[in-house]
């Protein structure tokens, strides 16, 4: 399952010193707008110790841990909604993504231009979300106006659906509502998918502060963008992406020590991945054995067959029964065969919701 967040924000936020860190790829930084002009994407490790553990325990020949893409796109200015700076070219490129990590500037350097002459991360976040707005008020707007009169003419009851919804929409976002905010049904939901609307995508906020604001546990920059935030329910991150550069240098024992040094318990790189993965409603389940250790994605709410597929389309297609045990139930009984001894595997049918952690044998036949 192929799933990307991408990382957006203004010039020089930190984006693309942001995205080295997560990916450790060496890509262009440079002090000066637009030096991303093309979007950058880096495959993400998913931090989970259960993966090292049932290494541990297999000694498999190979060890895969669950991925998803982080996608580092051009800086947004005032504007591109109509063209400015890179305009519809950020747009696309933004439109192609799951969820949306937006990178707000809340630490002062005299070394580094803001392209708007100082530091306010409301704005900032404004100038970015008003964008987003416009450029999807434009798409609901185009749409509206090439078939809104036939719907009506020819009552198909779908295009009335989507033209229904898509009103809804353009009402809200003339009032700066983004759509995600908006309560829609799942009928309208699927009626708009194909649309991949920008303000309909889940957001998170990456707090970009200095090395002495983490250390301080933030600052009053920080303060603002967590009540902006908390107004419109999305989650935030602090991060020092300075020090997650350096931090994604380190081998992972070098970096548990530097952490500790500064006294921090967990990477806001870390931090950031898990709250992303949670932020698009996924989970994860194991293949298990000799041969490999795999952690595979799901969207939470999949059924088994569903996840079946995930591994081969003829896992799903031939789907018989899947063959469960808890990660934790693993664990504590040491072994599959204890955990079998004990009640704990499970024969599990074409109605059974995963759950994050379970381990499964996909019984088919083709």
């Amino acid at each position: 399952m192929s799933l990307t967040a991408g990382i957006v924000g203004l010039p020089n936020v930190g984006k693309s010193t942001l995205f080295n860190a997560i990916t450790k790829k060496n890509i262009l930084v440079a002090n000066y707008p637009f030096a991303t002009i093309d979007p950058n994407v880096g495959v993400v490790i998913v931090p989970d110790k259960r993966v090292a553990t049932l290494e541990e325990m297999y000694m498999p020949e190979r060890c895969i841990p669950t991925v998803y893409e982080f996608t580092d796109i051009a800086g947004l200015v005032k504007g591109a909604s109509s063209g400015e700076g890179l305009g519809n070219k950020f747009l696309s490129h933004i439109r192609e993504v799951d969820a949306v990590v937006e990178v707000v500037r809340c630490f002062e350097d005299s070394n580094v231009i803001h392209v708007d002459g100082n530091v306010d991360p409301v704005r900032d976040i404004e100038i970015i979300n008003v964008e987003l707005i416009m450029s999807d008020l434009e798409i609901v707007e185009n749409r509206l106006n090439r078939i809104g009169k036939k719907a009506e003419m020819t009552k198909d009851k779908k295009e009335l659906l989507e033209i229904g919804a898509l009103r809804k929409i353009k009402e809200g976002l003339l009032q700066n509502i983004p759509v995600r905010k908006i309560e829609l049904s799942i009928e309208e939901l699927d009626a708009i998918k194909s649309f991949n609307l920008i303000t309909l995508k889940p957001m998170i906020y990456v707090a970009n502060v200095s090395e002495e604001d983490i250390l301080n546990g933030g600052n009053e920059y920080y303060k603002k963008v967590c009540e902006y935030a908390k107004a419109e329910n999305s989650e935030v991150v602090m991060i020092c992406a300075k020090i997650e550069s350096e931090l994604a240098e380190l081998n992972d024992d070098d970096k548990k020590e530097f952490l500790a040094e500064l006294g921090i318990e967990e990477s806001g790189m870390d931090q950031l991945i898990k709250k992303t993965y949670s932020l698009l409603g996924l989970a994860t389940f194991f293949t298990v054995g000799s041969d490999e250790v795999k952690a595979w994605t799901f969207r939470k709410g999949m059924k088994a067959p569903e996840c079946a597929g995930i591994i081969h389309t003829d896992f799903e297609r031939g789907f018989i029964r899947a063959e469960v045990t808890s990660y934790e139930d693993l664990i504590k009984y040491g072994s599959e065969k204890e955990a079998k001894e004990n009640g704990r595997v499970r024969l599990e049918g074409k109605e059974y919701l995963m759950q994050d952690g379970d381990i499964c044998y996909f019984r088919f036949n083709v």
